[in-house]
């Protein structure tokens, strides 16, 4: 009889140590979990959970030289219990997790051992985790992406078939004192918790439907790049993305939420592992099998019973806790929604591209006359489009105008070059900085003052100067401007220095020189 109870005592404490393991491993301490089985299978010889607990906190690391390790331990386990579901599940994890070209022989081993379990554990639990391993995301590093997935849909799932959002949090706490050191019920019931507070409806909702949300924030913005590369081009691509960094606020605090759910959960489970160490006081005599009885030996036993017997659904009337499914890597509806945002993606690329070629079609109208003025074609004398190249030019003219009866040496009332083409790659601030046409030297006069204007001729980009023309000392104005299919320059007298005056007129000698072509 006393022999019996020493067994118990160390079955017990072997139960305490693989649970000490697993939540030193969840909480992101593989090392002190892989001490911890090494000297737990030093004293007590070889068993099977805990070559399971060792390999799998070598599994932790996500590196070569560890998983290399990890194999080895299965290996070892195996040869010493060459039937047991867990050892030979978690090497099919390995294995099929595995990368088929850096490590082929281990990734061709996961269908063998896969085989292996359908035979002799077809219904277990472990076959089904094992058989996800490849479609589900891991849940090893309590900070990353993949962890961060199992909490959302762990606690999107909860509250979806709770039926309200306290008795989802409820029974995620059950669950979680059912099982003190599994961190994916620690979050669970850290998340639920959180989110089931007061004034947190919108939180919850974003939690269940964020993909969708996503989706909308996309359309929105979407819709204002649309809009400012079509009709409404003077918008700014400013209050697309501030729209867009608006709506994922709430994003945002979503996700700072949950990563303090975690990290609560994580301080929970540190807790736990740092309460007295398994197997104290083991030994002869009362006290040790009533510390074993009173320790955490009887709590990780309930915990196991639960994960592998209980299978109640989440929000399920058990008591224990349940064994939670495999999260899968994408869902069909992210596939739904990952194809929408792929073609809503490609439309407004393609919009934006269309538009970015795009230009406004003019016709120019070389008038012979203008206001009671004679014309001559400057051409010959004077082309300002000679940098432009042919391929973006369509037409152009160059002119000045006098008096019909004025001397042939008298300064021109008005000079106008305007040429039309495919500029679409022009921008207000080649109008801005003075690159389309040259500037007034000393030789030309003096300039007083440059100043960017308001809309020239058919909302263009437009900048204006005033001079005092060398020689004569007649006072001038200079404009020019340019848009996605036309550039032009007005050089007129202007002794009026109100900035509005010279740009209306500016204004108004180039829409008698331009017009919209006909469609």
């Amino acid at each position: 009889m006393r022999d019996d109870m020493r067994d118990d005592v160390r079955d017990d404490v072997r139960d305490d140590v693989r649970g000490r393991v697993d939540a030193l491993v969840a909480v992101g301490r593989p090392a002190e979990a892989r001490a911890a089985a090494r000297t737990a299978l030093a004293d007590g010889g070889p068993e099977a959970g805990l070559f399971l607990a060792l390999a799998r906190a070598h599994m932790a690391e996500d590196d070569d030289d560890h998983d290399d390790a990890a194999e080895r331990v299965f290996r070892e386990g195996l040869d010493a219990f060459p039937d047991d579901i867990g050892l030979l599940a978690g090497y099919a994890e390995l294995c099929t997790r595995s990368d088929s070209m850096d490590r082929p022989g281990r990734h061709a081993r996961g269908p063998v051992l896969l085989a292996r379990l359908r035979e002799i554990a077809p219904e277990s639990a472990e076959l089904r985790r094992a058989a996800a391993a490849g479609s589900s995301v891991s849940t090893n590093d309590r900070n990353s992406a993949s962890v961060y997935r199992v909490q959302s849909f762990d606690a999107a799932r909860a509250f979806a078939e709770a039926a309200t959002p306290q008795a989802a949090a409820d029974q995620a706490a059950q669950w979680a004192a059912a099982a003190p050191r599994d961190l994916r019920f620690a979050v669970l019931a850290e998340t639920t918790a959180a989110l089931a507070a007061t004034g947190r409806t919108w939180l919850r909702l974003l939690l269940c439907r964020g993909v969708e949300y996503r989706f909308a924030t996309g359309v929105v913005v979407a819709a204002l790049i649309v809009l400012r590369t079509t009709v409404l081009p003077a918008m700014p691509y400013g209050m697309a993305a501030g729209v867009g960094l608006l709506l994922g606020l709430p994003l945002l605090g979503l996700r700072r939420l949950l990563r303090a759910a975690r990290e609560g959960a994580a301080d929970r489970i540190a807790a736990t592992v740092s309460e007295a160490a398994p197997g104290d006081g083991v030994g002869d005599g009362d006290e040790a099998g009533h510390g074993a009885d009173a320790g955490g030996g009887a709590e990780v036993r309930g915990e196991g019973e639960a994960r592998g017997e209980g299978e109640a659904a989440v929000g399920g009337d058990g008591s224990g806790a349940p064994e939670l499914p495999p999260v899968p890597r994408v869902t069909r509806r992210e596939y739904a929604f990952a194809g929408a945002g792929v073609a809503l993606l490609l439309a407004v690329g393609g919009t934006a591209y269309a538009a970015s070629l795009e230009y406004p079609r003019y016709d120019i109208v070389a008038h012979d006359t203008f206001r009671g003025l004679q014309g001559f074609d400057l051409r010959e004398e004077f082309d300002p489009f000679g940098t432009v190249p042919d391929s973006e030019l369509n037409d152009s003219t160059a002119r000045v105008y006098v008096p019909a009866d004025a001397a042939p040496d008298v300064a021109a009332e008005y000079l106008v070059a305007v040429s039309t083409g495919d500029f679409h790659e022009m921008r207000e601030s080649f109008v801005d900085d003075d690159g389309l046409f040259p500037e007034v030297t000393d030789q030309d006069g003096v300039v007083h003052e440059s100043w960017r204007a308001g809309t020239g001729p058919h909302d263009a980009w437009m900048r204006c100067l005033r001079y005092t023309e060398a020689g004569t000392g007649t006072p001038r104005a200079m404009c020019v401007w340019g848009d996605k299919g036309s550039i032009g320059m007005v050089l007129f007298t202007a002794p009026d220095e109100n900035h509005d005056v010279v740009e209306e007129a500016a204004r108004s000698v180039g829409t008698a020189f331009l017009r919209p072509a006909a469609e």
